[in-house]
């Protein structure tokens, strides 16, 4: 039996956050304002074409699979790149809190301004509701965030984290990050996140935090309509 983490997208489209869906028991998309991941059924061929005809956002269409997976006919592949997926069932003791604080609907604008500046992954303008975010806030602007994202059954990602230029090397972002986590175990869930395969260095940092590889997965995205 498959595991629900070698297809998150599926798995959190067709479960717990079904209600952010787009399309049909063919294929699925997040809403473009959320994210802009999707998922065919399988590799038929009814199910690709369908999951071509969710690609109506320019932002495009992003996959996430434990196996390389079969592209809609006439696909325009933007970037193919290894990553590898990570998952704690606990959490490791250490490491230096900081002042935190929740984010919400008050401060959208600038965790969207802080992720198109940092780009730690596709964020949208509704991303931040996709799971709880918190962060840190220097002299009342925000300069470090991190939060959640896809959460097949059982299990919840740890997602957009970034910490702006002028702030970094001060522990914000391994901080933030241990909250999230926390917050994730504490639910009774296990904490899972992706990373880019060549970033050894953000892989050592959740290594410390307690995160271990559980499978290499391909992101692939592919170009929507100009």
């Amino acid at each position: 039996m498959a595991h629900p983490l070698d297809r998150p997208v599926w798995s959190a489209l067709t479960g717990r956050q079904a209600h952010l869906a787009l399309g049909d028991k063919r294929a699925l998309r997040f809403d473009p304002g959320f994210a802009l991941f999707a998922a065919a059924a399988d590799a038929s061929p009814g199910s690709l074409a369908a999951l071509g005809g969710l690609n109506t956002s320019p932002n495009g269409l992003g996959m996430i699979e434990a196996v390389d997976p079969p592209l809609p006919p006439g696909a325009v592949v933007r970037s193919k790149a290894a990553g590898v997926q990570m998952i704690a069932a606990t959490l490791n003791s250490g490491g230096r809190p900081v002042a935190f604080e929740p984010l919400g609907e008050a401060d959208a604008a600038a965790m969207l301004a802080l992720a198109t500046l940092t780009v730690p992954g596709p964020f949208f303008e509704k991303t931040h509701r996709l799971g709880d975010f918190v962060g840190v806030k220097v002299d009342g602007r925000l300069v470090a965030m991190a939060g959640e994202r896809m959460k097949p059954e059982g299990f919840t990602e740890v997602s957009g984290v970034c910490t702006h230029p002028d702030h970094r090397g001060r522990g914000y972002a391994g901080a933030l990050m241990r909250v999230v986590t926390q917050g994730i175990l504490e639910r009774g869930e296990q904490a899972f996140l992706h990373a880019y395969a060549a970033n050894t260095g953000a892989i050592a940092l959740y290594e410390t935090l307690g995160f271990r590889a559980r499978t290499p997965v391909t992101y692939t995205v592919l170009d929507g309509p100009a």
